[in-house]
């Protein structure tokens, strides 16, 4: 597995004054820095370094997002009060419910 597949992302952090390195396979880390660049590779490093010792101590290492397969399924339990809403939403554009919670999934 290669760390450089797993997500980054450097947001600006209000309360820190400072730009914020994260990692979605690992939400527990972060790294704070002056510059964005710095918040990239400072979390990537410590990413590294959480990889190596959970691989040093036998526990799982998760697998990069990017890595991963998708089957383009899954379920979602809402309340029978928003189920019949949607039915009768896609009924009167006459659409399946998957269609339409497709579309309102992607915007």
């Amino acid at each position: 597995m290669d760390i450089t597949h797993y997500t980054y992302r450097v947001t600006w952090s209000p309360e820190d004054g400072q730009y914020v390195g994260l990692c979605a396979e690992l939400p527990s880390l972060s790294w704070l820095a002056d510059g964005p660049g710095a918040a990239l590779q400072g979390i990537m490093q410590v990413t590294a370094d959480c990889v190596q010792d959970l691989r040093a101590t036998g526990e799982p290492v998760p697998a990069p997002l990017a890595d991963r397969t998708y089957t383009g399924k899954f379920m979602v339990r809402v309340p029978p009060s928003i189920h019949r809403k949607l039915a009768l939403e896609a009924a009167e554009k006459g659409i399946s419910m998957n269609r339409l919670a497709s579309a309102k999934l992607a915007l």
